[in-house]
């Protein structure tokens, strides 16, 4: 597993096809949850790709919003969840929203903030290096601010409280607590 919460493959790629690249990760063992994009939208195909081990199957042309809401229910139920929010010591996050309820209080997260927050309750009993959450903020791109998982994380203990992110010295952050 390469750390994605999903993969998108489209089955038309320049160098083999999505179908063999996928056939190729799930033989590996790869389980990262995976949905495929294709102009062919017969009945034959769709089950070929779901059958290779696709847990979605959209044909094009396709809308983004709802690429957007399949992936979110792909990744929940490979996360074990049916519905939608996720919860952790009173703190009910909607992904679809990029929000947050708790007593009684809704919070609007920035898409860094809940970058970061998204990627602690994905994994909650887990310490994610301050590179882990890097990588999650940033992928590949260039000019990575030396400070940024800092400073999210204060906004986020802000919002949250003060003891809902630990820092433990030296490896990253977790979430406190017990999960509910």
């Amino acid at each position: 597993h390469g750390g994605y919460s999903a993969i998108v493959l489209d089955i038309m790629l320049p160098d083999g096809t999505g179908l063999e690249l996928l056939s190729e990760l799930r033989s590996q063992g790869d389980n990262t949850p995976a949905l495929l994009l294709s102009a062919l939208d017969q009945t034959q195909d769709r089950v070929a790709g779901l059958d290779l081990g696709a847990d979605d199957y959209l044909g094009k042309p396709f809308d983004l919003a709802e690429v957007s809401a399949r992936l979110r229910a792909i990744v929940r139920r490979a996360e074990g969840r049916a519905e939608s929010f996720i919860r952790w010591n009173g703190l009910a996050v909607d992904p679809a929203r990029m929000t947050g309820h708790k007593d009684n209080c809704t919070i609007e997260f920035s898409p860094r903030e809940f970058t970061i927050l998204r990627a602690l309750l994905e994994r909650p009993g887990a310490i994610l290096s301050k590179t882990v959450l890097e990588d999650r903020l940033y992928g590949w791109q260039d000019g990575v601010e030396s400070n940024a998982v800092e400073v999210h994380i204060h906004k986020l203990r802000v919002k949250l409280g003060a003891g809902f992110i630990q820092t433990v010295r030296g490896a990253g952050y977790r979430l406190a607590g017990a999960g509910q």
